[in-house]
C-alpha cells in the first residue's frame, strides 16, 4: 500500500494557499504544482489548506478545483482533498446520475460504513447538493433495487458485536422464504439487510450457508431481475 510523502519542512497554509491561487491563474492551471501541494499533505493539513484558501480569497477551493479540473486523473485528486464523508457524498451523486444495476460504489458505501459515518454521509450530501440523498436514490431508481438502497442510505444500525443465534437461524429462513416464493416481495429480504447489525447479518449468513449448502449472495440474483 502506498504511503503520503510529507515535506519534511512543511509550509504554511497560507503558503500552500498562496501558491494554489497562482496555480490556478494563467492561461492553463498548473496542474503539476497542484499535485505536488495536495498530494503531499495529510488529510488535516488539506483540510486547514482549505480553510486558509478561502480566508484569503474568500472563495471555495474544491469549487475552483472542480471548475479547473477535468480528467479522470485530475477528478481523483479533487476527490482526495475532500473530507471522507463529502468524498462518498460525491461518489455517491455521480453514482445516482449515472445510475445502473452494475455500479456497486453506493451500495457498497451504504453498506461498508459505519451508521455514524453514514449519517455524517447524508449530511454533507444535504449541504453539497440542496437535497437528501434517501430522495435523490428515490427519483433514480426503480423496483425492489429502490426500496433496498433507500432503506440501505437511510439505516441507523445497531453497531455492537452482540448476536442472537435464535434470530440469525430463523431469519436465514426468512431470507430463503422471501426468494423461493417466486410472488416479488422482498420486504422481508429488505428488512433484514437493512436493518440487522453486521455482527448480526454475518451469523444470519452463516445460518444460511449451513442450512441450504450455497452463500446468501445467490439470494440477490432473484432481486436483480425484478429490479426493473
Amino acid at each position: 500500500m502506498s504511503t503520503i510523502t510529507v515535506p519534511v519542512t512543511t509550509p504554511t497554509p497560507s503558503e500552500d494557499s498562496e501558491r494554489l491561487r497562482k496555480a490556478f491563474e494563467g492561461w492553463g492551471t498548473n496542474e503539476k504544482s497542484i499535485i505536488q501541494i495536495l498530494g503531499h499533505r495529510t488529510a488535516a493539513q488539506r483540510k486547514v489548506i482549505r480553510q486558509s484558501y478561502f480566508q484569503l480569497y474568500e472563495e471555495d477551493l474544491l469549487k475552483r478545483l472542480e471548475s479547473e479540473l477535468s480528467s479522470d486523473f485530475e477528478k481523483a485528486v479533487f476527490l482526495w482533498v475532500l473530507d471522507p464523508a463529502e468524498r462518498d457524498a460525491v461518489i455517491s451523486h455521480d453514482a445516482i446520475k449515472k445510475w445502473n444495476e452494475k455500479n456497486i460504489s453506493l451500495l457498497e458505501i451504504s453498506s461498508a460504513r459505519s451508521s455514524a459515518e453514514l449519517l455524517t454521509v447524508r449530511q454533507a450530501y444535504h449541504i453539497r447538493y440542496k437535497k437528501s440523498l434517501e430522495e435523490d436514490v428515490a427519483a433514480h431508481t426503480s423496483g425492489n433495487f429502490r426500496k433496498l438502497l433507500v432503506a440501505l442510505v437511510s439505516s441507523y444500525r445497531y453497531e455492537g458485536p452482540e448476536v442472537d443465534m435464535h434470530l440469525a437461524s430463523y431469519e436465514a429462513k426468512k431470507l430463503n422464504e422471501s426468494i423461493t416464493s417466486k410472488k416479488d416481495n422482498y420486504e422481508e429480504l429488505i428488512r433484514i439487510i437493512s436493518t440487522r447489525s453486521k455482527a448480526q447479518l454475518n451469523a444470519t449468513f452463516n445460518c444460511y450457508k449451513d442450512v441450504y449448502g450455497h452463500h446468501i449472495n445467490k439470494l440477490c440474483l432473484g432481486l436483480e431481475e425484478s429490479s426493473t
